[in-house]
């Protein structure tokens, strides 16, 4: 078994409302920051034992499926690394 460190990243789908990240956005205009577009994202970092990348990318996949992503509503990308 090795180490290592999977993030999740999961956001709203495109077309979804996004409240926070709304308003965010309005008050960085405000502050006189010019940007296209805001979207607000949840970050999970796993610390887990695996056989390889693969079965790491696996695991954390089904937990995002199962657990920290809406499938309706999010989106997810999976990154893993392997932990020193």
């Amino acid at each position: 078994m090795a180490a290592f460190t999977a993030t999740v990243t999961v956001r709203l789908k495109s077309g979804v409302l996004d409240p926070e990240a709304a308003t965010t956005q309005r008050a960085l205009e405000r502050l006189d920051f010019e940007l296209d577009d805001l979207r607000f994202a949840d970050r999970y970092e796993i610390d887990l034992d695996a056989d390889d990348e693969a079965a790491a990318a696996d695991r954390a996949e089904s937990m995002a499926e199962r657990l920290l992503a809406n499938p309706t509503i999010h989106d997810y990308d999976v990154e893993v690394e392997p932990r020193a």
